[in-house]
């Protein structure tokens, strides 16, 4: 088994406090369809910065990341196909799927 990141983009967020608990639950039942293959659910991300080759500092994530998971999967095409529940993606936002290296 290797080790995938996903990492969210896009989507938009929540409006008010009853649809936060929707996409809460959403995410919650996500997770629980994935089952053993979660290795860490991560968290969303807050404030960032981008440091530039030249030292320049800029506000803001040059990626628009929003959030990481850790997946266990077979190969990157099971990681995709787990992927394709993801919440994020019914609020118009995307999923990048990266294999980890061990070193």
């Amino acid at each position: 088994m290797a080790k995938y990141v996903y990492l969210y983009t896009g989507g938009k967020m929540a409006d008010t406090p009853e649809e936060q608990q929707q996409v809460m639950a959403a995410w919650g039942a996500w997770f629980g369809e994935l089952g053993q293959a979660v290795i860490d659910g991560g968290d969303p991300f807050g404030a960032s910065s981008t440091v530039g080759a030249d030292g320049a500092v800029s506000s803001g994530g040059a990626s628009g990341i929003g959030g990481y998971s850790l997946i266990s999967a077979d190969s990157l095409d099971a990681a995709v196909a787990l992927s394709k529940g993801c919440p994020v993606l019914t609020s118009g936002g995307a999923v990048e799927i990266y294999e980890t290296i061990a070193m």
